[in-house]
């Protein structure tokens, strides 16, 4: 239990009535959640508005509300307070309340377009290779030390009580390195406010959420947070710091100077002021060979995962792993102690005389690099299924429909999470992107609604030696129409598809 009043005290309160001694057993944003002893922080969200569950919070036993707004419905409450911004006050709220656990555990922080949960899973991995216990945060899974929650809540960056939950377990098990994907999000909504981010990676920022960030400028103003984050970290923490950003990305270069006095260690695989690269590259079925370069010497690594993009992902990795003190045979052993990450790169095996292939890919640069790298594998043709998220960036669209007409052979466009969109529309702005490039319906590419259809259709057309892509759901476990999370398993439905084709079942 703890005072309202101490949880208040780092808020600019607008305006308080009622007992703000009250003690506080719990704090929750869903009134759905509510306990005896609550505190209700009352959040405007896309689809609805905490303030108008303020009453089912208090039947519930909430003895306390924080709100933006105030109503008669407050005067059931036994305290009450008012702030400009109730999504920014969480964080100081939940920090306060978990007795802010950052401070008793280092914390990196990844950021970028793409490659942030592969990202996050190499540094994850080197660090545990290095002997230490460690705790993750990220789109496909939850670490606490040993215990791995895989999850699909669809917000990579948890609410701020969320994370500072995590964190507070994470401290309780004894973790000394917490890794959080930190989305673009996750940093303009306040979520990841009040943790304590020693090390900062920044993978790339390209085209991506410009829906809810409106400009370019924006988005990139957004990821710079994190970079201020440690840049304002307090001198007194005993953890190593320092940021690390991709040298050939402009995007990451432009929010360099966000880092103020932080170390900065540039990564990259072309940039000459690179001070973490790759040399000798050498792709093969198995993964990846290459030499490590760091400022502080040289080792071969043995990726297990294919791609030069994932060479990126190890590099922005191991200049983490650097800036920890790691040393390079450390940081090479940790890179090549991770097997795989889930809903990345998977190939479904059953028998087939054709490669098929799921992965998370969803924006244009992603679904560039993965038709190049398996353009590079395959003797035959590329057929890819992919759709575009509702409610999300619509420029993306014609960009994505663009990039499969130019790169791959045939192409489905499909449903990936409409949500209160039109499906068929969001499918007719990717084609006209294909149709920008001269690609032809019927001949280049189908429309298809029906994921599952798409699916067998394209395994349908696909002959010995082609690859299938199955694109932008990886890992989920749904895909959300309205408000409605339609349950759904990429792989499981492509062996589905191809059992009904008289294939055997398994999954590599």
């Amino acid at each position: 239990m703890i005072p309202l009043r101490a949880l208040l005290r780092a808020l600019s309160v607008k305006r308080a009535a009622g007992d703000l001694d009250t003690p506080i057993a719990e704090v929750c944003y869903d009134s759905r959640q509510a306990t005896p002893g609550a505190l209700f922080v009352a959040l405007r969200g896309s689809y609805t508005d905490g303030h108008r569950y303020l009453e089912d919070a208090r039947r519930r036993g909430a003895v306390a509300a924080l709100v933006e707004e105030w109503s008669d419905a407050l005067d059931a409450y036994p305290a009450a307070a008012q702030v400009a911004d109730t999504r920014a006050a969480l964080a100081r709220v939940a920090a306060e309340f978990f007795q802010h656990p950052s401070s008793s555990l280092g914390v990196i922080g990844v950021t970028g377009t793409d490659g942030k949960t592969t990202t996050t899973f190499l540094i994850d991995a080197m660090l545990r290779a290095a002997g230490y216990r460690t705790g993750l945060v990220g789109t496909v899974a939850v670490r606490i030390a040993d215990r791995v929650v895989e999850h699909d809540t669809r917000q990579t960056t948890p609410e701020s009580l969320d994370l500072q939950r995590l964190l507070a377990a994470m401290r309780g098990e004894g973790v000394q390195w917490a890794v959080v994907e930190a989305t673009s999000h996750g940093l303009a909504m306040h979520r990841l406010d009040c943790c304590a981010f020693d090390i900062a990676v920044v993978t790339n920022i390209t085209h991506e959420h410009l829906d809810f960030h409106g400009t370019i400028e924006a988005y990139r103003r957004a990821k710079a947070r994190l970079l201020e984050f440690v840049a304002q970290r307090d001198d007194h923490r005993p953890y190593p710091y320092g940021i690390a950003l991709n040298a050939d990305d402009e995007g990451a270069r432009s929010i360099a100077g966000y880092a103020g006095s932080a170390p900065v260690i540039w990564f990259g695989l072309h940039a000459s002021q690179a001070e973490v690269r790759a040399q000798e590259i050498r792709a093969h079925a198995g993964g990846t060979d290459f030499e490590l370069v760091t400022p502080g010497g040289s080792a071969p690594v043995r990726l297990k995962l294919l791609g030069r993009f994932n060479v990126e992902n190890a590099l922005a990795a191991a200049t983490a792993g650097h800036l920890l003190g790691l040393t390079p045979q450390q940081i090479a052993r940790g890179l090549e102690s991770l097997d795989h990450v889930p809903g990345r790169l998977r190939r479904i095996d059953a028998g087939q005389p054709f490669t098929v292939i799921v992965d998370y890919a969803h924006t244009p640069e992603a679904l560039q690099r993965i038709l190049e790298l398996v353009r590079g594998l395959v003797p035959g043709r590329l057929i890819a299924v992919f759709g575009s998220a509702g409610e999300r960036d619509r420029a993306k669209r014609p960009l994505q429909g663009a990039v499969a007409a130019r790169l791959a052979q045939f192409s489905i466009f499909t449903s990936e999470d409409p949500r209160f969109e039109d499906p068929e529309r969001i499918i007719d702005e990717i084609a006209e992107g294909a149709r920008s490039v001269g690609a032809v319906e019927g001949r280049d590419f189908l429309r298809i609604e029906d994921r599952a259809q798409a699916i067998r259709e394209a395994l349908r057309r696909a002959k010995p030696g082609d690859a299938v892509l199955l694109l932008g759901k990886g890992h989920e476990r749904c895909i959300i129409y309205g408000s409605e999370r339609r349950p759904w398993d990429e792989s499981a439905e492509a062996l589905a598809a191809l059992a009904e084709l008289g294939y055997r079942s398994e999954v590599e």
